[in-house]
């Protein structure tokens, strides 16, 4: 190996060592597990909770229409009730997101009768990918569809310490 090759190499190698965890949007949590969510609608805040110790709490965004429990589709608000964490996406088009599984029996058959849908795709994520959107979510309060939204940093944080399968209450 000559001069060149070996200089790139030990270049490469203390750019990839300079790369740590702390650049990446996946954090480690080695502490005790998150039990449940509890989001407060009126107080627009959301508790990380092991059993009853509160680990963290989050400033939060909600649905357009935040007041009263979601109903249908495309209503603008945020669900009431208790659900479970269900999914986790790692490429969502709001930095990270773990999903609520809204709807459940009960939200389907109460659109039904209304002869509408009840709506879905509900998750607790970041801040839009996307600059302008981002922009228009720093000005606008509750500016979700229905989703509960926290700053990038803090859903890299709920995204580490929150499992699939975790209960997720949802109050007024």
């Amino acid at each position: 190996m000559d001069r060149r090759q070996f200089g790139i190499g030990a270049a490469s190698s203390l750019a990839l060592a300079g790369c740590s965890q702390a650049d990446s949007k996946f954090k480690a949590y080695n502490g005790p597990e998150v039990t449940s969510i509890v989001v407060n609608k009126g107080a627009r805040k959301m508790y990380l909770l092991n059993n009853e110790e509160v680990l963290r709490s989050y400033d939060v965004d909600l649905g357009f229409a935040p007041v009263g429990p979601k109903r249908v589709e495309g209503d603008g608000k945020t669900p009431e009730g208790t659900y479970l964490i269900d999914r986790r996406n790692p490429n969502s088009s709001f930095h990270l997101s773990v999903g609520i599984s809204y709807p459940n029996s009960t939200d389907v058959a109460l659109a039904q009768s209304m002869g509408k849908k009840p709506g879905g795709e509900i998750f607790i994520h970041g801040e839009p990918n996307d600059h302008k959107d981002r922009k228009r979510a720093l000005r606008v309060r509750d500016w979700t569809a229905g989703c509960i939204a926290v700053k990038n940093h803090e859903i890299e944080e709920v995204y580490a310490m929150v499992r699939t399968g975790t209960l997720i209450t949802l109050r007024a």
